[in-house]
């Protein structure tokens, strides 16, 4: 056999190939998989699934409070379900998944885990259930003027070296009103230990507006039924003692505003990094 022969490579036993393949991306593994037989019986083995699971996988699933999972038949399986199937967690008030090209965590922090004004005086919002909704409960913001919506995570629950997009998923009722004439503040920013204070404030429209297709960012309907605006993004680096903020609000022209319906901020990794 010839120096360099692309043959060279499937003299190495499944194991050394499944060594290898799990050092890479499930993305990548499962592009591997059409090269031979061998490969595809190496991206499917545990030994390469077990790698793209989160190291504290267990300890995330021991605090799941949805329905029993099913009894998976590889570490692939479980992957791939993960991935699908976003996993009620902490007492019901954030979901977990991943990611399915890079194996990275994705969160939402359901409205009963954020902060909001007022939000538990009846006269101002209502949490009912909604069908379409992973959590149990929503909110439903039925009359304001001082609208402040802030959620918080620890950055050390994230994957680390990876940077995040914040979105805010949300609703409107069809008697929704007060959000066609001025934008919101939205934000998020990043704290840690012996680090400065990272990032900055912007002003978004929640409901299309003749300035947000020019200059401003609009909101996007999801698969799900559900809206979501890209709040901000942060660099989780190492995620160790630090805690990343996000915020919505008007405080400032204070026009009545009814017809919103909040499900949660969801982080999740950006696309293409």
């Amino acid at each position: 056999m010839k120096e360099g022969d692309s043959t060279d490579i499937y003299v190495l036993p499944e194991g050394c190939i499944a060594d290898i393949l799990s050092l890479t991306s499930p993305r990548d593994a499962c592009r591997s998989s059409v090269v031979s037989s061998i490969f595809r019986s190496a991206v499917d083995s545990d030994s390469v699934w077990e790698r793209f699971l989160p190291s504290d996988i267990r300890l995330i699933l021991s605090s799941s409070v949805s329905p029993s999972l099913p009894n998976f038949s590889s570490k692939k399986e479980q992957f791939l379900h993960l991935c699908d199937n976003p996993l009620l967690i902490d007492n019901g008030t954030k979901t977990f998944a991943l990611e399915k090209s890079s194996g990275k965590k994705c969160f939402m922090i359901g409205a009963k885990e954020l902060s909001i004004a007022w939000g538990g005086t009846p006269m101002y919002w209502n949490w009912p259930s909604l069908p379409e909704s992973r959590f149990s409960e929503v909110a439903e913001l039925l009359r304001v003027c001082w609208l402040d919506i802030r959620g918080k995570m620890e950055t050390q629950l994230l994957s680390p070296n990876t940077t995040y997009v914040a979105y805010m998923v949300f609703k409107f009722t069809d008697d929704a009103y007060g959000f066609e004439n001025d934008p919101v503040e939205v934000s998020v920013k990043l704290a840690s230990v012996g680090r400065a204070e990272q990032g900055g404030v912007k002003s978004v429209y929640l409901k299309r507006h003749e300035e947000t297709e020019a200059e401003r960012e609009a909101p996007k309907e999801r698969g799900d039924g559900w809206m979501e605006l890209k709040m901000g993004e942060f660099f989780n680096e190492r995620g160790e003692d630090g805690e990343v903020e996000m915020s919505l609000k008007e405080v400032k022209v204070l026009w009545w505003k009814s017809g919103l319906i909040i499900e949660g901020i969801e982080l999740r990794p950006k696309e293409n990094q």
